[in-house]
């Protein structure tokens, strides 16, 4: 390969860095904070390698650029712009490569770059992506516990998450869903096809083997903890170092994928002889490499400029406020310290309670809303979190986490309305962040914070009060819904 594509693909690259900064900033920051993504640290280079393991089919492909991939990212943008409107980060990081493999196709061209198309599909194992499945994880594997142990005659009682033996208690938290298992797997099982199989049929066998295998384990790993608490007579002495246990049993697991995929492998025998070099040459007067990286430029760089416009024009930052008539409930008392605009602060039985109130813009993106109201419970970074709902409040969710050691309940209202939660909250906020609303967005935090000096979390009967200080709290307070509507509206004018 010349220099010129080489120069064009650097520059393309550069661009799209530049163009996409905040998608990798935030993905090395979940592949650090999250043991589930931190092998993609590994991904780049197993690419490189990939890349340099088909270095000898690729050898005699001629480099001609092509235009045309410019148009396939148009909806590419489109896609990235509503991800971004919407505040799905994970959408901008899967739109932001597929930008990538546009480009490795208009600079090199299809043929060359359908040789390279394994280390660039590989290159979507850098999104940390999956985490809408722990609920569903959690789901399977308290149900597949639950049909074990009744297969095995061990009395249990099963609600949600919670399983409840004559020995102790068991909660399946989302670290012990199988996410972190099943993500691996496959990001493994797709460099172990691609290095020992040939046939596509053979490649996504070994592939949903890849899906299916780690899921099923973890509900065996799951119903292995139960029982043996049942037999120690302990839940406690059982779930110690349980995840340490479950990376032991996942290489079990591992290995037994590699021994049962390995009589079925194509690595050896006779190799591909090397490409001999393209007889027909590129036709005269087609694309250079640099025109074909800068038009890719300039059409994928259209949607994070379009995005920073809308956000220019309703650039306004948050502001706390004191929501009157915000009180004490029952059993707590008011706490003297230093005075901070729309923070109170509570000691409720012993547990130190703040109250936040926090106003955004009418026009504020709604990425910035949900990441106000994931920042208020710890949830990005924190290993284990417990989601869930205050009974009789649908419009409060609660989340609870050790490390750090809290418990949190936020409401969100958009347009008024505190019961606009998921996608069709995001869609009206992403409404209003183009064209303005008649409300701004209100976030109320109410929250209880760990206190012990040694540094050891809440124990359950402690947590189990906090919930009902929260809840007390809530409704203490005289028709908050409704004081919340008229901040809102107030500050939305």
């Amino acid at each position: 390969m010349s220099a010129g594509p080489v120069i064009a693909l650097a520059f393309g690259l550069a661009a799209w860095a530049a163009l996409f900064h905040t998608e990798i900033a935030r993905a090395m920051e979940v592949w650090n904070a999250s043991t589930a993504y931190g092998h993609c640290w590994f991904v780049l280079p197993i690419a490189l390698y990939l890349a340099w393991n088909r270095r000898a089919a690729a050898a005699g492909i001629t480099v001609r650029p092509i235009l045309w991939p410019a148009l396939l990212a148009i909806p590419g943008t489109l896609a990235w712009l509503a991800a971004e409107r919407v505040g799905i980060m994970e959408g901008r990081q899967l739109a932001a490569l597929g930008f990538v493999q546009l480009l490795f196709l208009a600079v090199l061209g299809w043929r060359l770059a359908w040789a390279f198309s394994a280390p660039l599909l590989y290159l979507f194992f850098l999104v940390p992506f999956g985490a809408f499945l722990t609920d569903d994880l959690q789901r399977f594997t308290a149900a597949f516990t639950d049909v074990g142990l009744n297969v095995l005659g061990i009395p249990a009682i099963t609600e949600g998450f919670t399983i409840e033996i004559p020995e102790g208690t068991f909660y399946i938290a989302e670290a012990c869903a199988g996410l972190r298992f099943l993500i691996a797997s496959i990001a493994f099982g797709a460099l172990y096809a691609c290095l020992m199989y040939r046939s596509p049929w053979r490649r996504a066998a070994f592939m949903l083997a890849s899906c299916f295998v780690p899921v099923i384990a973890n509900g065996f790993r799951a119903l292995g903890i139960v029982v043996t608490g049942h037999l120690l007579g302990s839940a406690e002495a059982a779930a110690a170092d349980h995840i340490l246990y479950g990376w032991v049993f996942f290489s079990v697991v591992v290995l037994l994928l590699i021994l049962a995929g390995l009589p079925f492998r194509e690595d050896g025998g006779e190799q591909p002889a090397p490409r001999q070099p393209d007889p027909v040459p590129p036709p005269a007067g087609g694309p250079a490499p640099w025109l074909a990286a800068g038009l890719m430029a300039a059409v994928v760089a259209t949607g994070p400029g379009l995005a920073a416009a809308i956000d220019r024009a309703g650039a306004a930052a948050p502001f706390a406020v004191a929501l009157p008539g915000f009180g004490p409930g029952p059993g707590c008392t008011a706490t003297s310290g230093p005075a901070r605009p729309g923070v109170q602060r509570f000691t409720c039985g012993g547990l130190l309670l703040t109250a936040t109130v926090q106003v955004f813009p009418p026009r504020t993106n709604p990425a910035a809303l949900i990441a106000a109201r994931r920042g208020a419970g710890a949830e990005d970074f924190a290993e284990d979190v417990v989601t869930g709902q205050i009974a009789g409040a649908a419009a409060w969710r609660l989340v609870e986490t050790e490390k750090p050691d809290r418990m949190t309940a936020t409401a969100l209202w958009i347009d008024g309305d505190p019961g606009l939660g998921g996608l069709a909250g995001r869609l009206r906020q992403a409404r209003n962040s183009i064209m303005g609303g008649d409300f701004a967005p209100v976030l109320i935090t109410v929250r209880v914070d760990g206190n012990a000096p040694d540094g050891v979390s809440m124990s359950r009967g402690q947590r189990q009060q906090a919930r009902e200080v929260i809840r007390a709290f809530i409704d203490a307070q005289d028709d908050l819904p409704g004081r919340a509507i008229l901040l809102a509206r107030a500050a939305g004018r």
